[in-house]
């Protein structure tokens, strides 16, 4: 595997340990803190994940028509690594509105240029391992984030304020990474310069890769965001300096399964796969309305992590593997553009059905449109 995937991977961990240690966290600071209702949460995050899915659509074609991923990356993630600050001293919803956008925004313009460096480095016969390892060690920040979290917030008696600041340390120290351990490689295009949104390059793009954007959109909407689960997890009685433990094992899970999987997308039929991802969320989605003991959570969150696995770095293998080299960040941005509106949808939705009808419902309108999902993925021509 190529140095500069592990040191990808590496950037992506540091910057989620930044950022989980906050959005493990954010929910209950919001309800418990600021008085936010649950809808709002949801329309928060729902907003916060489509706006960096969204601006992933520009940053790609900024670094297809420049030919250069590594600054566009570098700045994404500085704009990440400077918003932290906002969260510890927000008074009031809408500067968390303002930090979690601009956190966003962030992700955005480094996701698309960042994935399309991972298929740029990668050979191609382990393009699936590589996402899937850049995908497990930005996991392992995931689940290290709230587990510093919940140790802060014991040491330091539910101080949501000061574990924040903690958590501007590694945002920092990933740009740093960046900035000193990647070389980016030479240019595709040979420094002649097109538009990757001309009709002409946007007919390169063929219809198996909007094959794969349909099947995110469609996955997508069936996956709200994880803060229902730290919310759910309040709901069954456990004590709130111990609730970012749920994020902790989903990710544990997450990202124990996230290389496995994506060494064996490299030889295993993409639609199979995918299919099984969904049935693993139905799963998850099915024990988490049913009850809310502690075991029944532990399952869901399990099953959960485990659909993350499957899917994530198989969709985006998939992504690289039907665009043309030269316009890889436009397709990866093309893809979370419509992963991004579908997000947006799903958490609101989901915080609508959290408030009116209760918690098991939001679940239930989960495993409902993953049914549907999985319906779009059997109409699928079969191929690889």
């Amino acid at each position: 595997m190529p140095a500069g995937i592990w040191v990808l991977g590496g950037v992506s961990m540091l910057m989620d340990i930044s950022s989980e240690m906050i959005h493990s966290l954010l929910p209950l600071f919001m309800v418990t803190v600021l008085g936010t209702s649950t809808l709002t949460v949801g329309l928060i995050e729902g907003l916060a994940e489509s706006t960096a899915l969204i601006v992933k659509v520009f940053s790609g074609v900024i670094s297809d028509y420049l030919g250069k991923r590594k600054a566009l990356a570098v700045a994404g993630y500085a704009l990440g690594a400077l918003t932290k600050p906002l969260f510890a001293m927000a008074s009031s919803t809408g500067i968390v509105i303002t930090a979690r956008l601009l956190d966003r925004v962030g992700k955005g313009i480094r996701g698309a240029p960042r994935d399309a460096l991972v298929a740029d480095i990668a050979p191609a016969q382990l393009r699936g391992a590589a996402f899937g390892l850049r995908q497990a060690l930005d996991t392992v920040g995931a689940f290290m984030g709230p587990l510093l979290a919940v140790g802060l917030m014991l040491l330091w008696a539910n101080d949501f304020r000061a574990v924040f600041w903690v958590a501007v340390i590694p945002g920092l120290m990933a740009v740093a990474l960046l900035c000193l351990g990647i070389r980016e490689p030479v240019s595709s295009n040979h420094g002649q310069r097109s538009n990757p949104v001309s009709t002409v390059n946007l007919r390169r793009l063929s219809s198996a890769y909007w094959w794969t954007v349909g099947i995110g959109f469609a996955f997508t909407l069936a996956r709200f965001s994880e803060a229902f689960l730290v919310l759910r997890a309040q709901q069954s009685g456990i004590a709130i300096a111990w609730i970012p433990l749920v994020m902790v094992a989903m990710n544990v899970v997450y990202a124990a399964c996230a290389y496995p999987f994506g060494k064996l997308s490299d030889r295993l039929n993409h639609n199979l796969l995918l299919a099984a991802g969904l049935l693993v969320m139905v799963g998850a989605d099915l024990v988490l309305a049913w009850s809310t003991h502690w075991f029944a959570l532990a399952a869901g969150i399990a099953l959960w992590g485990i659909h993350m696995a499957i899917t994530q770095g198989l969709l985006a293998t998939m992504v690289a593997d039907t665009a043309p080299a030269d316009l890889r960040g436009t397709a990866f941005g093309f893809f979370n553009l419509l992963s991004g509106i579908a997000m947006l949808i799903a958490s609101t939705l989901a915080g609508w059905l959290w408030d009116t009808y209760g918690a098991a419902f939001t679940f239930y309108g989960s495993a409902a449109l993953c049914g549907l999902a999985l319906m779009a993925l059997l109409a699928k021509p079969q191929s690889h």
